[in-house]
């Protein structure tokens, strides 16, 4: 894999765009996405079991409550995290969400009630919004227009592959000493350790995004919030193909973390076992994005989300009409292929929509919708499972899946990653398109 070419503009105080030249920070971030992963990560496993066995909760619905709150909160944080990151700069944001996660392992390791497991995942929910988001948009920053797909690939890379480890963890560890409260002690560990680093080691990108507006070939007028919101949601046909694979691709993945420990206890499976099909899934997902951000840059974006939604759908129905762990472990492969492939491409193809004055805002945006769809798959996989069973919930979410994929491949356009496509995108044609 080549390291692109930094650029430096005149006057710009040393400030150069390209992984070369901000590798430091770079590989920083990487490390600090891992531990906002983590923190996740130690909820994938134990958390739904925690509900149906130690709070005896006999409703699906209300066992995958904790994932609505959390979907809801973090698309929320998300939709404001762009506009503070621009106001207030990137790593006060970064900052402020390793500081309202920092409660987050503790409450859920004494949680008298199921109410303190919600209230945990809402904090949770901020944290992951503020945190992941400010290390996306920083490391977008930092590499410019030529290596976006890199950058995504790599960032989802250490925070899905942290989610997939520390969902193995817990497993070993819930089967070792119980749900509670060994298991959760990683997420102390990861709290600390990034808010240290994010306080003491991380510098702002705000000056990278002043050079990148300064290489533009044109100036662009400010765009509101609210026509950056409506762009981004359904007014250009690319950002709202995005928008809505993002958010059927994060319905599925929140049906699967509510859904998935759940359905497998039914026929039997250890707590042990279960976390092997709970770490597959993203650990898969999370290292191939080291290689599938990088040929999106190449190949272009919109094959790999079409393909990546058809192979998730292939995934989630092997899953729902099998009975045995192996064709289980091959659904979560493909799940975590097909995640893969969708992830980082489709942040790519926001970013190259996006003008870098309103880029952090418009990914905001997107992240919005994208995330709403950890509540949405949830909540609807939950009322689905009750009525029909956990089987029709996860094929009903597999065809929709499916049918998401549809959408790109008939509406999306593909761009250029480099300059022009990026520079391209604010014009008025764009804008009413």
């Amino acid at each position: 894999m080549s390291v692109p070419d930094s650029s430096t503009a005149p006057g710009s105080g040393g400030i150069s765009l390209g992984l070369r030249a901000n590798w430091p920070q770079f590989a920083l971030l990487v490390l600090i996405n891992a531990f906002v992963g983590g923190m996740v990560g130690i909820e994938r496993t134990v958390v739904p079991l925690i509900g149906a066995e130690e709070f005896h909760l006999a409703s699906t619905t209300l066992v995958v409550s904790f994932i609505v709150s959390f979907g809801v909160v973090k698309a929320c944080a998300n939709l404001v995290s762009g506009h503070l990151a621009d106001v207030w700069g990137r790593k006060r944001v970064l900052i402020l969400g390793w500081f309202v996660g920092l409660p987050v392992p503790f409450m859920i390791m004494w949680a008298p009630s199921w109410e303190w497991v919600i209230a945990a995942n809402a904090l949770l929910g901020i944290n992951q919004g503020f945190a992941w988001s400010m290390t996306v948009i920083m490391k977008v920053d930092l590499v410019g227009p030529k290596s976006r797909g890199l950058a995504v690939g790599l960032n989802e890379f250490a925070g899905y592959l942290a989610v997939g480890a520390t969902a193995f963890l817990t497993g070993y560890l819930a089967g070792q000493y119980g749900l509670r409260p060994v298991p959760i002690y990683l997420g102390l560990a990861y709290a600390a350790l990034g808010t240290a680093l994010s306080i003491l080691l991380v510098r702002d990108t705000r000056d990278h995004v002043r050079l990148e507006i300064g290489n533009a070939p044109q100036a662009v007028p400010a765009v509101g919030f609210w026509e950056i919101f409506t762009l981004t949601s359904f007014r250009d046909r690319n950002l709202f193909a995005a928008s809505q694979a993002g958010l059927v691709n994060n319905l599925n993945d929140g049906m699967s973390w509510g859904i998935f420990p759940l359905f497998f206890a039914t026929f039997g499976l250890g707590v042990e076992r279960i976390g092997i099909l709970k770490a597959v899934y993203p650990a898969t997902w999370g290292i191939l994005q080291v290689a599938t951000g990088p040929l999106s840059d190449r190949w272009g974006r919109k094959g790999l989300i079409v393909a990546g939604m058809w192979v998730q759908a292939a995934g989630l129905l092997l899953t729902a009409f099998t009975s045995t762990f192996s064709f289980w472990l091959a659904g979560s492969l493909l799940l975590g292929i097909g995640t893969a492939m969708v992830y980082p491409s489709l942040i790519a193809a926001v970013s190259d929509a996006s003008h870098p004055t309103w880029r952090a805002r418009s990914l905001s945006v997107y992240r919005f919708w994208r995330d709403l769809g950890y509540a949405i798959g949830a909540l609807s996989a939950g009322l689905i499972a009750d009525l029909l069973g956990m089987s029709a919930a996860i094929a009903i979410i597999g065809a929709l899946t499916f049918a998401s994929g549809a959408v790109v491949a008939l509406l999306m356009h593909e761009r250029p990653a480099g300059p022009a496509g990026a520079q391209g995108a604010p014009t008025t044609t764009t804008l009413n398109s």
